[in-house]
């Protein structure tokens, strides 16, 4: 699944080459969020059918929900793997549908795309998101596909976590549209939502390169995926409260 989007939208997604990549060909320096304007990313030699990475695991029909109090009201989320792919850059995508509500309204509705890389890393290859107000579309922005305008690829998830604490990657790139961060900040980590106790997670930091300052921290553990997000500093949190597998 993509992580539920940053609250308000900035998002989580549901919103994670090589493994082995030297970061500078990632686009990535150290010294906090502040990054180049150049990205060339040393992009996969090999690719697998289906996306398996313990901390990022993609198994069709899985489903899993997320709540969250913003000061507009109560946030719901919805992340689900379709059985459906998508054809991109020659790789067959796996769809990841993300559906937000504010007090069961519908908000935004999300199709995220990920393949998972020879080495067991999760890339990002794009998504194709839509915020709405009374049953209609009202923006897409955010949305970017591999290939399209210039769009790149980035890191979701790392097949080992462990290997990147502390380094700055991309994990999206849509130059003015789509340019989140992120850094494996902590591993190890024990955590508690109402979906069930969780060992052995990792926790990230991610940011939004258009909108500097904000911080969140993100939780995954293992055979599960996302499961808690906060805002650094304080602030809007998100946790998972249901995860059903097919």
């Amino acid at each position: 699944m993509h992580v539920p989007r940053q609250l308000p939208r900035t998002r989580f997604t549901l919103t994670q080459l090589a493994a082995a990549a030297p970061l500078a060909l990632l686009g990535c320096q150290s010294g906090g969020p502040t990054a180049p304007d150049s990205y060339e990313p040393v992009l996969p030699t090999s690719w697998v059918p289906s996306v398996t990475n313990l901390h990022f695991p993609l198994e069709p029909g899985t489903v899993w929900r997320y709540e969250g109090e913003t000061d507009e009201g109560t946030e719901t989320v919805v992340v689900e793997v379709l059985s459906e792919t998508r054809r991109i850059m020659g790789i067959d995508a796996t769809i990841v549908r993300d559906r937000v509500y504010l007090d069961e309204v519908l908000i935004e509705d999300t199709f995220d795309w990920f393949a998972q890389a020879g080495d067991g890393t999760v890339w990002y290859l794009g998504e194709d998101t839509r915020e709405m107000e009374n049953g209609q579309v009202v923006s897409t922005e955010g949305s970017f596909e591999w290939g399209e305008d210039g769009a790149l690829p980035g890191v979701i998830m790392w097949a080992d976590p462990a290997a990147h604490v502390g380094e700055e990657y991309r994990q999206e790139y849509y130059a003015g549209e789509a340019e989140d961060w992120g850094k494996v900040v902590r591993l190890s980590e024990s955590i508690s939502t109402p979906a069930g106790e969780f060992t052995g997670c990792i926790v990230t930091e991610d940011w939004n390169g258009l909108e500097p300052g904000a911080l969140e921290n993100k939780t995954y553990c293992p055979g599960v995926g996302f499961v808690f997000e906060v805002h650094v500093g304080g602030g809007e949190e998100v946790a998972l409260v249901q995860h059903d597998r097919p």
